[in-house]
């Protein structure tokens, strides 16, 4: 099902003309050169400020407030349930869209159709969830926000290697990281000034993601693919093309291994954030204490993604920054553990901001170096992207069973810090970077 890595230019003396397909090739599928302008960027940094309001929103509160709401004794059990249910949703869907933008015919381009659609589907099932009274329901509509909000997710990350030169992707990746973060806080800000008023907050998520996508749709600069360079469909090589082989691709795999490690870290640190604030640090508006720590580790993963995006970028090296970032992770963790009072949260997330800015902007780039061929960016990103995905999964379970059997937040704290100093250890491995 695959092109090959970089169409053939066209040869200045055959008889192609205009609209015949060659030069929408190069443009489609071809290794980028040209610099992206302010205005791209600015589009593709509000998409993902959408997205990830759209996401943090209700995973860092509002989902516990609906929780707590349907039934206050069994709310860690709902949280995990509802949260688990849309990683695995998500698992599918990112790989999936990712694959189906690779193979875009329109006038439109090949991601901007799916940013688009991706992003009214999440909005609608925003809405549908904030008036959902049983568990079953919320499982539902987040499964369809995770569904809508992967498929635009999938396509705008995508958007980045059709689009951006190696020698950019740092710079990028690091206002890219910066608006995930402001999408994070943003989501933070609406816990709060709703004062546990799930409805409005949904309500505001799903606004914030469906207005966000809007300049990027205007300004998308996403080359049509010719219809002649689609290669024909079929079932069994579309699902054969989800397995990219270590053996083949070795720097994949550990990429891929690295960046699971890493958000297993950071996803274990967080997802009961707000329960062990409240539960452990006895405090009396968590919400608010959910914004506070949120704030302090956007303005840090905001300063240091780009800073360490274009360091990296001008030093031409990926893996130091990458490993020293993960370290910085898993001492978030230790800290929060041997430390669970308010300053140590306090510590604790201003060195979880620092280590993750870094990381996000200078491990995409990273992963962007390593992708098997053009042609499937999409999907291959969508794989890739499943690594930040399948975490939610793996660290739901896991963190449910941490507090509720096997010691509680510290065990939770200190699997957390393992799992990040192992995704440290395993970027050696990766020998096609620096």
């Amino acid at each position: 099902m695959s092109l090959p890595d970089t169409p053939a230019a066209a040869d200045p003396g055959s008889s192609s003309k205009p609209g015949d397909g060659a030069e929408h090739s190069t443009a489609a599928l071809a290794e980028p050169t040209a610099k992206v302008t302010a205005r791209w960027v600015t589009g593709l940094v509000l998409v993902n400020v959408g997205i990830n309001a759209a996401f943090f929103g209700p995973i860092n509160v509002f989902i516990a407030e609906q929780a707590i709401g349907i039934d206050e004794t069994n709310k860690e059990a709902i949280a995990s349930l509802v949260l688990g249910c849309g990683a695995a949703v998500s698992l599918v869907a990112n790989p999936l869209f990712g694959a189906l933008s690779d193979r875009t015919v329109s006038g439109f381009g090949r991601r901007a159709p799916w940013v688009l659609a991706g992003a009214v589907l999440a909005t609608a099932a925003l809405l549908a969830l904030s008036g959902a009274t049983a568990v079953a329901l919320m499982v539902l509509f987040w499964c369809l926000v995770q569904l809508g909000a992967n498929a635009a997710y999938a396509a705008i990350t995508a958007a980045i290697p059709d689009r951006v030169p190696v020698l950019q992707r740092g710079g990028v990746g690091g206002v890219a990281a910066l608006g995930q973060t402001a999408g994070i806080l943003l989501g933070s800000v609406f816990g709060a000034v709703v004062s546990g008023n799930y409805m409005v907050g949904y309500a505001l998520c799903a606004a914030a993601l469906l207005f966000s996508v809007l300049p990027y749709v205007f300004h998308r600069n996403d080359p049509p693919l010719p219809r002649a360079l689609r290669p024909p469909f079929s079932w069994r090589s579309f699902l054969r093309g989800f397995w990219i082989s270590p053996a083949r691709h070795p720097d994949f795999a550990w990429a891929w291994l690295t960046r699971f490690l890493v958000n297993v870290c950071n996803q274990l640190t967080i997802v009961y954030l707000i329960f062990f604030l409240g539960d452990v640090l006895k405090l009396e508006n968590p919400a608010l204490g959910v914004l506070i720590l949120t704030g302090i580790y956007a303005a840090l993963v905001m300063v240091t993604a780009v800073i360490a995006g274009p360091w990296s970028d001008r030093l031409g090296r990926r893996k130091p920054f990458v490993i020293g970032s993960s370290v910085l992770i898993a001492l978030a963790g230790l800290t929060l553990a041997f430390f669970p009072v308010w300053t140590g949260a306090l510590v604790g997330a201003a060195i979880l901001g620092v280590g993750f800015g870094a990381y996000q902007a200078v491990d995409f780039a990273l992963l962007t170096q390593v992708l098997p061929q053009a042609a499937d960016r999409g999907k291959d990103m969508g794989v890739i992207n499943v690594a930040a995905s399948l975490p939610q999964v793996f660290a739901t379970g896991l963190a449910f069973l941490a507090v509720t059997y096997f010691g509680g937040y510290f065990t939770l704290f200190t699997t957390a810090a393992v799992m990040g100093l192992l995704g440290a250890v395993f970027v050696v491995k990766i020998k096609g970077v620096r």
